[in-house]
């Protein structure tokens, strides 16, 4: 089957799924549909991208094509993660987010650019700093909801959609658990770049390192802070999104700039 059919099937299944959770939640019913065509979404997804990594030889990772293999990641993560945490409300985010991506790369395709060393050292930098990018994404939405929560259980009466959440006890034990998985990879992720990595200034990587390397300070620095001092609520709301903007700079600041802007590889 061709490529682009998987594609436009994933399309739509994220954003009946994200539509299809709006309205559960409207309705308060304990409708299972969303999942499951998330599922089919993600699967759809997968497909479209290994047959393009059959077609090409191995992944492309250029700049937006990078952006839809991490909204994948992303995505896979949450529906594992809703198995036992009760995050489904991400999707609301998520799902929109992996189909918009999807859709560029398939409206804009761009030069194939593939990894010039295929090594399972730089196999294990990539994987991991993937997936740390990918926990601490979904960790940053958390916050946004907690902090919507937050505020609007201030408010007189707060909407449904606030009440149907766990207490905000438990919403930001999932944050911190979030954090702390996603530091572990990142810690991961930079220990291997520092050791394999060649010559970080010949590849254009120093800004990367240096944003990371902040990020990770600063997350680390939250998990310290919670640990230690019982960091909570807007304290950690805020850090956790100045980390991730931090990160995603790193990641697709860079990316940006040397691919879309200067045209490096």
């Amino acid at each position: 089957m061709n490529a682009t059919i998987f594609a436009a099937l994933s399309i739509c299944a994220y954003l009946g799924s994200a539509l299809l959770i709006i309205r559960k939640f409207h309705r308060g019913d304990d409708n299972r549909a969303p999942l499951y065509l998330a599922w089919a979404a993600a699967c759809a997804h997968f497909a479209y991208i290994a047959i393009n990594f059959h077609n090409e030889n191995g992944f492309n990772f250029s700049f937006v094509s990078t952006a839809s293999l991490i909204s994948l990641i992303v995505v896979l993560l949450l529906l594992i993660a809703i198995l036992s945490k009760p995050i489904e409300k991400l999707g609301i985010a998520i799902f929109p987010v992996a189909a918009i991506m999807l859709g560029l790369e398939l409206s804009f395709p761009e030069q194939l650019r593939p990894l010039h060393n295929h090594n399972w050292q730089m196999n294990i930098h990539v994987l991991t700093s993937i997936i740390a990018f990918s926990l601490l994404n979904i960790a940053a939405l958390q916050s946004i909801l907690l902090a919507v929560q937050d505020q609007q259980l201030k408010s007189h009466p707060p909407k449904r959609f606030i009440l149907s959440l766990p207490p905000l006890q438990t919403m930001e034990s999932l944050l911190f658990q979030m954090l702390g998985t996603g530091v572990g990879f990142l810690t991961i992720s930079l220990i291997s770049g520092f050791i394999f990595i060649e010559d970080l200034f010949a590849q254009h990587l120093v800004h990367k390192t240096v944003l990371s390397i902040l990020a990770w300070v600063i997350f680390s620095g939250l998990l310290i802070g919670r640990s230690r001092y019982g960091w909570r609520g807007r304290t950690a709301i805020k850090w956790t999104l100045i980390g991730f903007v931090s990160l995603l700079l790193a990641y697709f600041g860079s990316k940006l700039v040397l691919e879309l802007i200067l045209n490096r590889t």
